[in-house]
């Protein structure tokens, strides 16, 4: 074990969370480890407690507390990175500069780790460095089963800006999804607001329950949310094909409100019902016949400006194998969709 030590946050440190700030420092370190100082006292800014989402700018004194031995931790969390893993990760590379990465995220791949989960981006990024002595690091997260485009930043400096590029809205992101049922009007927004529901964990295992617009303010918890939507195209009344565009990035904002709207996202059984099969009335996740049951939402493209040329970047995420099958079922394709389907929204 390590003694305490006070290290204070360098130049280029500052600026983000602790949680981070501390598995840069010491990589054998675990999410749970650091959240169980915070909750203790033992890790401290300033002399002040703090949480595991608590900034630490530059110049502050952060105490640590012993820590375990981190001799070979590190080698050999990189270690467990499998062939057959890094060929996967890699063949998922969209977009690369020397400061930006953007893969498309396999559906069911899990962004971050948790205590069920050992196989993720985050670990799986160890074999992105391209010849980079670390790291990439993330900038954002997708839901396990949501596919599509995923920022990692290869230096702290890039991580910096493009972290406060999606705090300030200087990003946009848009979604495909298959829903149940044909949104009407065509074109909207989505403005309930969104809440933790009840003796949900953390993550995966969390469910949000959407809240009236006017109860938002007098509901403890909740967070206003918009979503933009536009239906694209659409199969009778069975089925339709839609782009949203999150204003905000609450958790599973897109899932909660599309149900909410009586639209559920096809093989969404969190929000849509695992059991019940869309008969043409607009509700049930399940399209049934061939369709897969998989979730059918996709980051399909992100625009962000570069961290270091400040030039807009756009890449564009090809769909997964599941979601191409029930476009071809459904006779779409994605050429068909319109540059920006919110034109019509200010």
């Amino acid at each position: 074990m390590s003694q305490v030590q006070q290290i204070d946050v360098g130049d280029d440190e500052g600026d983000q969370r602790i949680d981070r700030w501390m598995r840069k420092r010491f990589p054998q370190l675990k999410q749970g480890q650091i959240e169980k100082m915070c909750r203790k006292g033992e890790l401290r800014v300033d002399g002040g407690r703090v949480k595991s989402s608590t900034r630490v700018e530059t110049g502050q004194t952060v105490r640590v507390p012993p820590l375990p031995d981190a001799h070979v931790a590190y080698a050999k969390a990189e270690a467990r990175v499998s062939d057959a893993d890094a060929k996967l990760i890699q063949s998922c590379v969209i977009y690369r500069d020397d400061q930006v990465i953007a893969i498309n995220k396999p559906a069911g791949l899990p962004t971050q780790g948790g205590s069920k989960q050992v196989r993720h981006v985050d670990g799986l990024s160890a074999a992105l460095k391209f010849g980079f002595e670390e790291k990439p690091r993330l900038v954002h997260r997708l839901d396990k089963d949501t596919s599509g485009v995923l920022l990692l930043a290869r230096t702290r400096a890039a991580a910096k800006g493009l972290t406060a590029a999606m705090r300030h809205k200087a990003t946009r992101k848009i979604y495909w999804a298959v829903v149940a049922g044909v949104p009407r009007p065509y074109l909207g927004e989505i403005r309930y607001g969104l809440v933790k529901a009840p003796g949900g964990g953390k993550g995966q295992g969390e469910k949000m329950h959407v809240v009236h617009p006017r109860d938002v303010d007098r509901t403890e918890g909740a967070k206003r949310a918009l979503t933009r939507y536009a239906t694209l195209y659409r199969v009778a009344e069975r089925a339709s094909w839609v782009a949203m565009e999150p204003i905000t990035g609450r958790t599973h904002q897109l899932r909660a409100h599309m149900a909410e709207i009586g639209h559920p996202i096809a093989g969404d059984g969190k929000y849509g019902g695992s059991g019940q099969e869309n008969l043409g009335d607009g509700w049930g996740a399940k399209l049934g016949g061939i369709i897969s049951d998989k979730l059918h939402l996709h980051a399909r493209e992100m625009r962000f400006e570069h961290p270091v040329t400040h030039e807009t970047v756009t890449v564009t995420a090809p769909l997964p194998e599941h979601m191409a099958q029930t476009f071809d079922t459904l006779g779409w394709s994605p050429d068909l969709a319109a540059h920006d389907p919110f034109e019509g929204l200010s």
